[in-house]
C-alpha cells in the first residue's frame, strides 16, 4: 500500500509563518503536523509515499530525507494549483496498488486498520466526522448500509452531518484514476478547480462501493486559531511535557510542552503553551501560545499567539502573530 499526500498548498491563511515554513511542517505540541501522520503510517506498516509538492518543495523533501529516511518517497510538483483532483492525478504514474490519500491540513483520530478488514467487493473507504455546523463542509450522504451515495458541498438543508475530512483509502485505484480523468475533461468548478470528490462520485455512479467510516477526532491545522486549538488538544493528550524542576518565580499551568534548552525566568506559563528548544521567556505571562525555536519573550503578556523561530518580542500585551526572524518591541504602559 502507498500513501499519496498533497503538500503543495501555499498556506495563505497561515501567513506570515508559511512564507518560510511549508504548512505541513508547522508545529503543534513542538512536532510538525506531517510527523503525526507519518508516525501513524509507520504503525500501519506503510512506508511508500508519493508527495505532491509545490510551495517550498525543497523544505518538504529535506524534512522527509532527514527525519523519515525509512520512507520510500517520490516527489511530483503541482506547478499550477488546479484543485484536489489535479493534485491526485499527478500521482498516477507511481500508483499500481491500493493507496491511502491524506490531506495534511488536519490531524485525526481514526482506525486505519479497518482497511485490512474490508470485504472484497468494497472499492474504498472515506472517513468522516459528524458535525453540527454542516453548512461549512462537504457532507456525505450514505445508504442504510453506510456506503456513500453522494457528497454535497456546503448544503443549505440538513441532508447529512457527516463532514468529509480529507482522509481516504482506495482499493480500486484504476476506477479512481478513471474518474479523475473524467473530471479533468469536464468544466472546472466555480473556483476554477477540479475536485477529487467528483471522482469519488464517478466511482459510486459506476458501481464502486465506498464505505464511510467515522473518526473519533478531527483537528484543523489550517489557520492560526485552529492551529492553537489543535496545539491545546495534543498537549492535553500525547505531547504534554514540563521540566522536572523550575526556578523560583516561575509558575506553570498544565498542559504545556516545554522543550529541552528552554530558559524561564520570573514568568507564568500556560495553559496550552508550547515552547520549542532554545526559547527564552523572561518576566512574562503566556497562555494559549506556540513559540518557536530560539525566540525571546521579555516583559510580555501574551495569549492566543503564534510566534515563529528566532523572534524577539518585548513589552507586548495581548495577541500577536509573528513569522520567523522578526523583532517587535513596545514601550511599557
Amino acid at each position: 500500500m502507498k500513501v499519496v499526500m498533497p503538500v503543495a498548498g501555499k498556506g495563505t491563511r497561515l501567513r506570515p509563518h508559511t512564507h518560510l515554513v511549508p504548512k505541513p511542517l508547522l508545529k503543534v505540541g513542538d512536532k510538525p503536523v506531517l510527523s503525526y501522520i507519518l508516525d501513524d503510517l509507520r504503525e500501519l506498516g506503510v512506508n511508500e509515499a508519493v508527495l505532491i509538492t509545490g510551495h517550498l518543495k525543497e523544505r518538504v523533501q529535506e524534512f522527509m530525507e532527514s527525519e523519515y529516511p525509512d520512507f520510500q518517497a517520490v516527489y511530483t510538483e503541482q506547478v499550477e494549483q488546479r484543485g484536489t483532483a489535479d493534485a491526485i492525478a499527478l500521482a498516477e504514474p507511481y500508483v499500481r496498488e491500493d493507496m491511502l490519500i491524506i490531506f495534511v491540513d488536519t490531524l485525526f483520530d481514526a482506525d486505519l486498520t479497518v482497511v485490512k478488514r474490508l470485504p472484497d467487493d468494497v472499492a474504498g473507504v472515506i472517513w468522516a466526522k459528524e458535525v453540527e455546523d454542516y453548512q461549512r463542509f462537504g457532507v456525505i450522504v450514505t445508504d442504510e448500509n453506510g456506503f456513500m451515495q453522494k457528497i454535497i458541498e456546503k448544503p443549505s438543508e440538513p441532508v447529512s452531518k457527516l463532514a468529509n475530512i480529507g482522509l481516504y483509502y482506495i482499493r480500486d485505484w484504476k476506477l479512481l484514476f478513471e474518474g479523475i480523468r473524467h473530471v479533468m475533461n469536464t468544466e472546472p468548478g466555480p473556483s476554477g478547480e477540479y475536485y477529487l470528490t467528483d471522482a469519488f462520485q464517478y466511482m459510486v455512479d459506476h458501481g464502486g462501493k465506498l464505505k464511510v467510516e467515522p473518526v473519533h477526532g478531527w483537528y484543523d491545522a489550517g489557520k492560526p486559531e485552529t492551529l492553537l486549538e489543535t496545539n491545546a488538544h495534543v498537549l492535553s493528550t500525547t505531547r504534554g511535557r514540563r521540566p522536572d524542576s523550575v526556578t523560583d518565580g516561575v509558575t506553570i499551568h498544565e498542559p504545556v510542552h516545554i522543550a529541552d534548552g528552554v530558559t524561564l525566568e520570573a514568568s507564568e506559563i500556560g495553559p496550552n503553551v508550547t515552547l520549542s528548544a532554545g526559547a527564552t521567556v523572561r518576566g512574562s505571562a503566556l497562555r494559549d501560545c506556540i513559540v518557536g525555536e530560539k525566540s525571546v519573550i521579555t516583559d510580555c503578556e501574551l495569549h492566543d499567539s503564534l510566534i515563529g523561530r528566532d523572534v524577539s518580542v518585548t513589552g507586548v500585551r495581548g495577541q500577536v502573530d509573528l513569522g520567523s526572524n522578526s523583532v517587535v518591541s513596545f514601550a511599557k504602559g
